[in-house]
């Protein structure tokens, strides 16, 4: 295997072993599932999905786990406010996660485990930290002690002197630096019995129990969005060494989705929820969008972006419909041409990639209009399996799937808005202006714009 991976804590391109040959594990951290998605949620997910299928093309078993934070300060809180279970709330927004993760095309991981699941094992390596010395308990909290791991700042690159804490509270800490393990019970919170009083898990914690627990003491990949280096990896990494795991031997972070260069964020108010965007766009073309750039680099989030990233999809899907229509349904080769795998052997730099799967677009259109048939076939083939590698593939089942739900929602809700176009103008011609408006009015409440004309009336969608 000739992959090269940006290690985060070491700061270089290292050449990829696994430490298994023929096995690749990969820990991502997922949702915490306090409200809805937006787009910038799904990145991590899409990008990861990305390294999963390029090590699988390279004849890897990948076991991939991608888990779920289901207990939370802002669960807890959100919750409250709705006057709704917490459990009930996480369950419904885990549920929407999941819908959008299917939406831009993920493959499922292996296993999606869930930090209320895994208690027990929470509980065990606060154990194992305790008598290492590398933990404490006070004031019915349970604490790591950095000061006892002498590794503490080696993934975020900072002197254990200048740390700024991640949290805020140091009542019964040693040391302000001191991170929470374990949070004692507080009332009308959910809690669970320890050896140090019933609480709830820290959200460090929950992330080293779920990883090991499946993946073993010593895995692969550890990877999630570039704002989890601090506190979140480095917290996992020194819990993990510090209780004798040898824990992620890669550590890869992707950039951020932005707003005008500000990270998308739902404190920022400056967010594109998944189920708005996708009564916009197709998920295939969230999806592109996501993967163009370089998955270290921050995407730039606007409407022209997404334009052209619907336009550059289009190219591809375009050319393949074109030679499955002139010459019939193209197969997937079953190898990428030598520049589309450089591009992702270094460090999966799509971008480069994507521009190998536009210029075999470019020939094989060329190739179709001078009714070199077999040239045109051949193109179509590698754009396809180049595709399939980015989870973009035109002919793939889950987006003709898709295509097909769309064509019928969009034929539904055509028959639905003449419906009520014909209700209006039969109001128009009695002249009830008054029942007229109203079906004006509660079709632009539903997002339909309706323009007249001497003509008659026509409606699009409004955004779209």
């Amino acid at each position: 295997m000739s992959l090269h991976l940006f290690d985060t804590g070491t700061r270089s391109k290292r050449v990829f072993v696994p430490l298994r040959p023929g096995v690749v594990t990969i820990y991502v951290c997922g949702a915490t599932v306090q409200g809805k998605p937006h787009i910038g949620h799904l990145r991590s997910g899409v990008n990861f999905d990305v390294l999963r299928r390029w090590l699988a093309h390279n004849g890897a078993d990948v076991l991939l786990v991608r888990n779920v934070t289901d207990i939370d300060d802002k669960i807890l809180a959100k919750a409250a406010k709705a006057g709704r279970p917490w459990w009930e709330w996480a369950a419904t927004h885990e549920r929407a996660f999941r819908a959008a993760y299917d939406a831009l095309g993920c493959l499922p991981p292996s296993v999606e485990p869930r930090a209320t699941g895994h208690i027990p094992q929470m509980i065990e390596l606060i154990e194992r930290l305790i008598e290492r010395g590398h933990a404490y308990a006070a004031g019915g909290d349970v604490y790591f002690a950095v000061r006892t791991f002498d590794e503490y700042g080696w993934l975020s690159r900072q002197n254990v002197d200048e740390v700024v804490p991640g949290e805020d509270d140091t009542r019964f800490k040693r040391d302000h630096l001191d991170f929470t393990l374990w949070k004692a019970a507080k009332p009308g919170e959910p809690s669970w019995p320890t050896p140090w009083g019933r609480g709830r898990p820290g959200w460090h914690l929950e992330c080293s129990a779920m990883a090991t627990t499946y993946l073993g003491s010593e895995f692969d990949i550890h990877g999630g969005g570039i704002d989890l280096v601090f506190p979140h990896h480095e917290n996992e990494r020194a819990q993990s060494r510090g209780a004798g795991d040898p824990f992620a031997r890669y550590w890869l972070h992707n950039a951020w989705v932005t707003v005008k260069q500000l990270k998308m964020s739902k404190s920022a108010g400056n967010t594109a929820d998944m189920d708005q965007l996708l009564g916009q766009y197709r998920g295939v073309e969230l999806r592109y969008f996501l993967v163009g750039p370089h998955y270290r680099a921050p995407v730039e989030y606007s409407k022209s972006a997404m334009q052209e990233a619907v336009a550059g999809y289009r190219r591809i899907e375009s050319f393949v419909h074109r030679v499955r229509e002139r010459v019939g349904s193209p197969e997937r080769a079953g190898s990428v041409p030598t520049e589309f795998a450089a591009a992702m052997d270094d460090d999966l730099n799509t971008s480069a990639a994507l521009a190998v799967v536009h210029n075999a677009v470019r020939e094989g259109n060329v190739a179709l209009d001078s009714g070199d048939r077999t040239a045109a076939t051949a193109a179509a083939e590698s754009v396809r399996a180049m595709t399939h590698v980015l989870g973009i593939d035109p002919m793939d089942e889950h987006w003709l799937a898709a295509e097909r739900t769309d064509d019928a929602a969009a034929r539904a809700l055509a028959a639905l808005v003449s419906d009520l176009l014909a209700q209006r103008q039969e109001a128009r011609a009695r002249r009830d202006f008054a029942a007229a408006d109203d079906i004006r009015a509660r079709l632009a409440a539903a997002g339909v714009s309706v323009e007249d004309s001497p003509e008659g009336s026509t409606w699009s969608l409004k955004d779209a």
